[in-house]
């Protein structure tokens, strides 16, 4: 073996570039977080070639003084933090010290900056191949202007694993973006071969704000996204989430700051996967633009050479939080919630030039209908095809099976709650109600209208002042069917049933010794767990609903979210999907004739019903047609 040596400044650097440089956004992040960090207010990023040829970055920050500027290109030097205790608490977004140094060991860097108190400014320059910085007079406003050319110069390796041109700049943009989501109160301008890309005004306003994530994300997103905001426990998380209805096929339109800064953390994720858990489609990802802001000291973000990454003291209480605010927030969300949506998505397509509005002799927007036109003849539907592929009408599940669940859950006959039977069967609608049209108290009209027609025993169709509105009835029954199950079930609590002959269970020390420091919160789970050995444990109990399941596989799995969260919803996704399949037999079926007053009800139901957009499934039970896209179907206006 060679003798022990120390790495020259220049390897040093380049070694560091590795961790800190992988392509040219890594460069745009460093110095835009720095700008940020000098307090500016404008901040105007500017590329070549993708950013391999040339990025500038100018801000009108605070600046660096003259005597400074040699040493904010050595490694480990920053004005940011001076001792340990400034480490715990980071506030800023930079903090390392290694941005410049490893920038400027692989490209040929410049910096010109002035102070508010300098008369001129200074510009200093130094390239790859030695480290000698070298210092002039320079024409410059206060602030900073960085400029980083041919960059991966001296680094042949490094530079053939850049992509495209394209590839590149497309990882620049999203940078921006990133930053300027992050920031509302700075301005930005993010430039591409002499062609101005992105220009954001600061955002103070509400609006304003809103106008600069419809412009970054889509202004689909934010006309379909949900405000949150809300405090706990020295927690607060403010954003927008968008409704389930609005998923992605990929997680591409997720962001997350952590006291402004861009964060990528499986704990984060794993709260809002579990509070969008029963209103997806299939593998369909959620859409959020969110911030949390908590105590610095609560957070370490020094564990990731490109501060993504954070580890917070409590990840427990932080988990729980995020899943608890979105969790309320998208039950909260009701059918005029989404009209919201609809309607200002159309209103923006007309004044797109992509509709128009309805001109001389179109009709005026409907009013509230008073009226029940009788129900056509079973003979005019054409039979559909019924859900599941079956062309016959699906046994409905009887209100007695409903009664028989509720007592599987320990409550006996007499105190289960009430149950609503089948639309379509004697008694599902109650005669006393006064919601229904032509009623002498209809003060305004509800958001999902007036039902007027069943179109081949699937589709109800009512009519509001805003168009058309088709709902799936077997889809909307499901979701009114499943949300009262889950609130039996909650007020009741999970039961357990002994097994008749313990299942013996295999696992690591680290499993055993799991399960026995958490049995308290897997008895409230319905689980009973016993450590008969060190690496051996026995399933005593299981939930009475799961009787039937995999309890081996069960356990696994509720231990390893243990190990990976700290926490597990296993067996709560486990019974709420048999509640969802329990549900999905006993909603009314295709081919089901109702009448006009079960179907006000069914809408009604659905008014008042959490997550009534969806069903189970994730498939949404009701879109709205406005008067403007009927118009432009029918040509009207023109």
């Amino acid at each position: 073996m060679p003798s022990i040596r120390l790495l020259s400044p220049r390897l040093a650097n380049q070694i560091a570039a590795g961790e800190v440089v992988e392509r040219p956004a890594s460069v745009v992040k460093e110095l835009v977080e720095n700008a940020l960090d000098a307090g500016a207010d404008r901040i105007d990023v500017e590329v070549e070639q993708g950013g391999v040829k040339l990025i500038r970055v100018r801000d009108d920050g605070s600046g660096i003084a003259e005597s400074d500027l040699p040493m904010a290109l050595s490694r480990h030097a920053t004005s940011k933090i001076s001792s340990l205790d400034d480490l715990e608490s980071v506030s800023s977004l930079g903090f390392r010290g290694e941005a410049l140094a490893s920038i400027s060991s692989v490209s040929r860097l410049a910096l010109t900056s002035r102070t508010e108190d300098q008369e001129a400014a200074s510009r200093v320059e130094v390239e790859g191949r030695d480290m000698d910085a070298r210092i002039s007079p320079a024409a410059h406003p206060v602030g900073t202007t960085v400029e980083v050319r041919d960059l991966f110069f001296n680094t042949p390796a490094r530079r053939k694993f850049l992509r495209t041109e394209k590839t590149e700049f497309n990882h620049v943009e999203e940078c921006v973006r990133r930053q300027a989501l992050s920031r509302f109160d700075a301005g930005f301008t993010l430039r591409h071969n002499q062609r101005v890309v992105q220009n954001l005004r600061p955002a103070e306003s509400v609006q304003d704000r809103e106008r600069r994530i419809g412009a970054l994300c889509g202004q689909k997103f934010i006309d379909n996204a949900v405000v949150i905001d809300a405090e706990a426990t020295g927690l607060r998380l403010w954003g927008w989430v968008a409704l389930p209805t609005f998923s992605r096929s990929q997680a591409d339109l997720q962001y997350f700051f952590v006291n402004g800064r861009v964060i990528r953390d499986r704990l984060v994720a794993h709260a809002v996967r579990q509070a969008y858990r029963d209103v997806l489609y299939n593998n369909r990802h959620p859409a959020f633009v969110l911030y949390l802001e908590v105590d610095p000291a609560s957070v370490d973000v020094n564990v990731h050479p490109t501060k993504h990454e954070v580890r917070f003291r409590d990840g427990r209480l932080v988990h729980d939080f995020i899943f608890r605010t979105l969790h309320k927030a998208l039950a909260d969300v009701r059918p005029d919630d989404h009209f919201r949506g609809a309607t200002a998505q159309s209103f923006s397509r007309e004044a797109a030039g992509q509709g128009e509005l309805p001109a001389e002799g179109a009709p005026v927007p409907a009013q509230p209908w008073n009226g029940q036109p009788e129900m056509p003849a079973a003979g005019n539907y054409v039979p559909g095809t019924g859900f599941g592929g079956q062309s016959a009408p699906q046994q409905e599940w009887r209100a007695s099976d409903q009664m028989a669940f509720y007592k599987s859950l320990g409550g006996g006959g007499s105190s289960s709650p009430q149950t609503a039977a089948p639309y379509g069967s004697a008694g599902s609608v109650d005669a006393s109600r006064t919601d229904y049209p032509g009623s002498a108290d209809d003060q305004a009209e509800p958001p999902l209208g007036y039902a007027i027609a069943q179109l081949h025993g699937i589709y109800v169709l009512s009519q509001s002042s805003a168009g058309m509105i088709v709902v799936d009835m077997h889809a909307a029954h499901e979701r009114i069917t499943y949300e009262r199950m889950k609130r039996a079930l909650a007020e009741q609590d999970l039961k357990s049933q002994p097994l008749l002959v313990p299942v013996s269970l295999a696992v690591s020390q680290k499993e055993a010794a799991l399960a026995e420091t958490h049995g308290d919160e897997l008895q409230q789970l319905g689980l009973q767990i016993e450590r008969i050995g060190p690496e051996t444990l026995a399933i005593r109990q299981v939930p009475a609903l799961l009787r039937g399941a995999d309890s081996e596989q069960l356990v696994r799995d509720v231990l390893s979210d243990l190990i990976e969260h700290g926490q597990s919803d296993r067996v709560e996704a486990v019974v709420h999907e048999l509640l969802g399949t329990m549900a999905c037999h006993g909603s009314v079926r295709a081919n089901r004739q109702l009448t006009i007053p079960e179907m006000n009800s069914l809408l009604r139901d659905m008014e008042a019903t959490e997550r009534s957009g969806q069903c189970n499934h994730g498939r949404p039970t009701w879109t709205l047609v406005t008067l403007a896209e009927l118009d432009k179907l029918f040509l009207r206006g023109r």
